[in-house]
């Protein structure tokens, strides 16, 4: 008899327990995950737009308005961008290669993408017509994404460059 593993030696009862706690644990994790994707996404206020936000409510400053609703542009910015991502990277998991095959795939893919990020943007209202201002700031969104991209891909081949 082997010491090094105890469990082979269960009873019935000891291993209908353990199906049945991993039966509980699955449920819970999937009752986790549920919350986590029903949560909304929190937006994140940069530093300097909190102090210019302060600042103006302690001097009443009347363009305290406009930083608002700028605020509020670049938060719902942000939800729309990230949504998309979300979105997009879910249906490019969902095929076997990760990548669209075709490029009409993939242009078909974000359009259908833009629209569902817009959609949960807009679950309050109703939603009949796109806002070309939302598009038109996540297609700019978008390419800032990518041009990010490649600054931290030159920047990361420049200094492999420079240790080669």
């Amino acid at each position: 008899m082997n010491n090094d593993m105890p469990w082979v030696n269960l009873t019935q009862e000891e291993v209908e327990e353990l199906r049945n706690k991993k039966h509980e644990l699955t449920e819970y994790g999937k009752e986790k995950l549920r919350e986590l994707m029903n949560k909304p996404i929190q937006a994140k206020v940069s530093t300097e737009d909190y102090n210019k936000v302060v600042n103006a409510i302690n001097q009443k400053d009347p363009t305290l308005d406009q930083m608002i609703e700028e605020a509020a542009r670049r938060e719902r910015s942000n939800r729309i961008l990230e949504r998309y991502n979300n979105f997009y990277n879910l249906e490019c998991s969902g095929l076997s290669h990760g990548t669209p095959i075709t490029p009409e795939f993939q242009q078909a893919m974000a359009l259908d993408c833009a629209l569902s990020a817009l959609r949960c943007e807009n679950l309050n209202h109703e939603f009949s017509e796109v806002q070309t201002a939302d598009i038109e700031d996540l297609i700019e969104r978008l390419y800032q994404q990518g041009k990010d991209y490649l600054n931290i891909v030159k920047e990361f081949k420049d200094s492999a460059d420079g240790v080669a």
